[in-house]
């Protein structure tokens, strides 16, 4: 053998072997991401199951094609105020909790947790804004409810625009708490909803939200109430229903466009002033204002959920307002 032929041998066996160590080095991290993804689903099975045991029951059951849907009733005012979540808002009447109380002294206040959200069922029925209306209209229809103040939370105002178009006789006011405007651009996104659905089921959602912030933190909200939403949220937060709403954002907002609130309608919207995110958020409110001879914006600074921090303000401003109208 010459020193060429001995010099390349050598170095094939090299490459041999720096290949046979990689292929080592690989085999060995999927090894370690399997066997960790599957201790994450694993625990995500155990912590499911122990923790609904741990969720306390609040509020009541109404029947909706054959489902229960649940609904918080809190206050024995003359008037009534119905509150709508926000798409992904896990426990609607929890999270409504800070609002609730400065409300319900004066007014008996609805909170209506849609399918999919705290401790109502799920559906498998599309979650288009005729569906999602229809059954928070029935909901309603079961407690024998036919005149109050419909007061909803970001989307909310998608879904509330049609309600109170399609029920006007029954809605004395609607009241938007940074509430969506039909005409607010980029609402015609994708969502990733295979991803979203495999970090549901595969327990890897579960996993970021213990790294996570805590989104109650430094809010009034007390321990037993942040205890019981955080429970509630990693059971439904992106199950299949919350998922198939996000599939219609897009059509819903795009099909919300046609609709203006009714002239005679009060219109109060509560809007958050420092949106970085959109320049035009403040403008098209006060555009969407104009759409009532009643209508009333109130800038507020705060996060998009202002009912977390402004909830006195929020609930001081609709009593005033509600005696200006009538």
């Amino acid at each position: 053998m010459t020193q060429a032929e001995a010099k390349k041998t050598g170095n094939g066996a090299k490459l041999k072997k720096v290949r046979s160590i990689l292929l080592k080095v690989i085999a060995a991290i999927v090894i370690v991401i399997v066997l960790f993804l599957g201790i994450v689903y694993i625990m995500n099975v155990i912590s499911t199951n122990s923790e609904k045991k741990q969720i306390e029951p609040y509020g009541q059951h109404v029947s909706v094609d054959g489902k229960n849907m649940n609904v918080l009733i809190q206050g024995t005012g003359e008037e009534t105020i119905v509150l709508l979540p926000g798409f992904g808002t896990a426990t609607p009447a929890l999270d409504f909790k800070l609002l609730i109380d400065q409300l319900s002294p004066y007014y008996k206040v609805v909170a209506v947790e849609p399918f999919g959200y705290g401790l109502s069922d799920e559906t498998e029925k599309e979650r288009t804004t005729e569906n999602i209306v229809d059954e928070v209209h029935e909901a309603l229809q079961q407690l024998n409810m036919n005149r109050y103040i419909l007061m909803g939370h970001s989307i909310a105002g998608i879904y509330g625009i049609d309600y109170v178009n399609k029920y006007r006789e029954e809605v004395t006011a609607f009241v938007g708490i940074d509430s969506s405007v039909p005409t607010q651009p980029g609402m015609d996104v994708k969502f990733p909803l295979k991803k979203l659905e495999f970090l549901k089921k595969s327990g890897l959602l579960r996993f970021a939200l213990k790294f996570s912030a805590d989104p109650y933190e430094g809010l009034a909200f007390d321990e037993k109430t942040v205890e019981q939403m955080n429970l509630i949220t990693k059971q439904v937060s992106n199950n299949d229903t919350m998922l198939n709403e996000m599939d219609h954002i897009g059509s819903n907002f795009k099909g919300a466009q046609g609709l203006t609130f009714p002239q005679d309608l009060p219109l109060l919207l509560f809007v958050q002033s420092n949106n970085k995110d959109r320049k035009e958020w403040v403008p098209l409110h006060e555009e969407q204002g104009k759409e009532s001879v009643h209508g009333k914006v109130i800038l507020m600074e705060g996060s998009h959920y202002l009912h977390h921090t402004k909830f006195k303000e929020i609930a001081e401003n609709v009593r005033a307002y509600m005696k200006e109208v009538k």
